[in-house]
C-alpha cells in the first residue's frame, strides 16, 4: 500500500494551485495524524544502528536546512545516536561521493540517504548497495523512471523522495501572471525575460526552466527569451548573471526567472545596484523559500517564490530508512507537493520557517 507524504499525491495542478499558506500551517499542525508521523521505532535498534548520509554540496543553502532538519529528526525525534550518523560532503564531485558510499559500505552502514551529485549516478550507486545488502533512500535529485521502475521489478531496496520540479516552475510561470499586467511591463506584448538556471543535467532545472516558461505562455503570454544562463544554483553566479544581463539588455528585461532562491537573491542584489525596482520595472522568482527569500516577497522584493517542503521530504526520507530497517515494503516513489508563496501567504509561510528552527 503507498504511503503518502504530506500532499500525499503525484502532483495536481489545479489543486495545488489552491495550497494557500494557511493550508499548509493546517497541515503541520496535524501532522502526528498524516502520512508524516514519527514511524514504529518496534524492533529498530536505535543505539547501534549506523546511518550513511552523503549531501551533494554543503554549500547549498537548502540542502543544509535540509540536512540540518534530517539529522535532527534522526536523532532528537527517532532516537539514532548522532555518532553513528555518518554525514559526509560530496563536495559537487560525483568520484568523491561514490568513495564516500564505498566508505559508508565499509563501516557496516545499516542504510544509506543519499543526496546525489549527479542524478545519473543512481544506477551505479544502487548496485553498489544492493550487492552488500544495503537499502538507499535518494532524496532531492530524482533518478530517471527507467531506473526507479527496475528497482520494482527487481525487488531492489532503494526509494526516492522528493518533488515534482514541474510543479514549481509552473508555479513560477502563475506567479507572473498573476502580476498586474502579466509581467509585460512596457506594454510591447511580449514577455522579456532572462533565465537563470541550476546545473544543466540537473532534472530540477530542466523541469523548471522549461514549465515557467511553459505556465506563462498557456495565460496567454506572448514571451521573449534574452538570456538562458546556467548559476550552478550560487547566489554570487546568480549575482554576476544579473549584472551582465543589466548591462547587456537594461530595461529589456521585464522579468527573471531564477531555478532557485539563493540565484534570485544574488540577482536582487544587481537589480537593487541598478537602480530597478522589483515589482514596479522588473519581475522576480525563485524557487525554495529560503527565509531571506520569503522576508523579499513579503517586502515586496521578490515577486514570489515557492516553498520546497523540506520538514516533509526529511522526515520522509527518515520513515522510508526505518521501513527499510523494518524489512517493510516501500513504495519506489513518494513526492511531495510545493506551494505557491506569493505577498498572500508569505507571511504565514515565514512563520512556519521559523516556528520550526
Amino acid at each position: 500500500m503507498k504511503r503518502k507524504i504530506l500532499a500525499a499525491v503525484f502532483w495536481a495542478v489545479t489543486a495545488a494551485s489552491a495550497f494557500t499558506g494557511t493550508d499548509l500551517i493546517l497541515a503541520a499542525e496535524k501532522t502526528e495524524e498524516t502520512a508524516v508521523q514519527k514511524p514504529d521505532m518496534e524492533g529498530i535498534d536505535t543505539e547501534n544502528t549506523k546511518i550513511g548520509i552523503s549531501i551533494y554540496q554543503f554549500e547549498d543553502t537548502f540542502m543544509t536546512l535540509y540536512r540540518t532538519e534530517l539529522v535532527r529528526y534522526l536523532t532528537e525525534e527517532l532516537g539514532f545516536k548522532e555518532e553513528n550518523i555518518l554525514i559526509e560532503d560530496g563536495k559537487n564531485d560525483q568520484d568523491r561521493q561514490t568513495e564516500q558510499v564505498e566508505g559508508f559500505i565499509e563501516d557496516q552502514a545499516d542504510v544509506m540517504i543519499l543526496n546525489l551529485v549527479h542524478a545519473s549516478a543512481a544506477p551505479q550507486i544502487t548496485e553498489l548497495c544492493s550487492e552488500e545488502g544495503i537499502p538507499v533512500v535518494y532524496i532531492n535529485r530524482q533518478p530517471d523512471s527507467l531506473e526507479m521502475e527496475r528497482w520494482e521489478q527487481e525487488g531492489i531496496q532503494a526509494a526516492y523522495i522528493g518533488a515534482d520540479a514541474r510543479q514549481s516552475g509552473i508555479f513560477q510561470g502563475e506567479e507572473i501572471a498573476a502580476t498586474e499586467n502579466q509581467g509585460d511591463i512596457n506594454g510591447d506584448g511580449e514577455v522579456s525575460y532572462i533565465m537563470i538556471q541550476g546545473e544543466p543535467e540537473n532534472i530540477d532545472t530542466q523541469y523548471r526552466t522549461a514549465y515557467s516558461v511553459k505556465a506563462l505562455e498557456e495565460a496567454g503570454v506572448e514571451t521573449r527569451e534574452l538570456l538562458d544562463q546556467t548559476g550552478d544554483w550560487s547566489q554570487s553566479q546568480g549575482q554576476k548573471i544579473m549584472e551582465e544581463a543589466l548591462d547587456e539588455f537594461g530595461n529589456d528585461i521585464e522579468v527573471v526567472f531564477c531555478n532557485n532562491d539563493a540565484m534570485a537573491l544574488g540577482a536582487l542584489e544587481a537589480i537593487r545596484e541598478a537602480d530597478r525596482t522589483v515589482g514596479e520595472d522588473i519581475y522576480l522568482t525563485g524557487v525554495d523559500a529560503l527565509e531571506e527569500a520569503v522576508q523579499s516577497v513579503v517586502d515586496g522584493e521578490f515577486t514570489g517564490t515557492v516553498f520546497n517542503d523540506y520538514f516533509s521530504q526529511s522526515h520522509g526520507a527518515a520513515e522510508l530508512a526505518v521501513r527499510f530497517l523494518k524489512g517493510e515494503e516501500t513504495e519506489p516513489v513518494t513526492l511531495v507537493d510545493y506551494v505557491k508563496v506569493t505577498q498572500d501567504n508569505a507571511e504565514e509561510i515565514l512563520e512556519l520557517v521559523n516556528s520550526k528552527k
